[in-house]
């Protein structure tokens, strides 16, 4: 029989947990920079704002999933991934319009919008027609709410 306390479980690493759903975050929001890309000739604006939408429900999930599997029951963690989805989700679009300037004109005029206006893609995110902000808004919330609620029923499960 040893002698001393029983040792403890492992509790997760949450600071591994965070780099890994950052990433993952990262991942998603380039595949659906690619497919912004890809299809925005095909593209009407609801539909523009039902894939913004599901692109943040979906990085939420994964990083909410990926927090909870790997951090466990860590509260920080688990907030940290319900900032981490939002910002993926935002950077996913902002990101994707300049890639759109470039397409339909030329990486040339991307230059000069970009110089006139450095805030032209996190504006174009915010909304382009009149009575679209809450969409953006939804999208951040979607993502947050997804990311955390994920995270607490995975790490408490585990």
């Amino acid at each position: 029989m040893p002698f001393g306390p029983p040792p403890q479980a492992r509790r997760g690493s949450p600071v591994g947990a965070v780099f890994l759903a950052f990433f993952a975050s990262v991942v998603v929001s380039v595949i659906y920079g690619g497919i912004i890309v890809a299809t925005y000739k095909n593209r009407t604006p609801d539909s523009v704002h039902t894939l913004y939408v599901v692109h943040a429900l979906i990085n939420g999930a994964v990083v909410g999933a990926l927090i909870g599997l790997v951090a466990r029951r860590s509260v920080g963690a688990q907030v940290t991934g319900a900032v981490i989805a939002p910002l993926g989700a935002f950077f996913g679009y902002a990101n994707a319009m300049p890639f759109v300037v470039a397409a339909q004109q030329s990486p040339s005029v991307l230059g000069g919008v970009l110089a006139h206006d450095p805030l032209f893609p996190a504006r174009a995110w915010w909304g382009g027609q009149a009575g679209t902000e809450w969409i953006s808004l939804l999208g951040l919330v979607a993502a947050a709410v997804a990311a955390w609620g994920l995270a607490y029923a995975v790490g408490r499960r585990r």
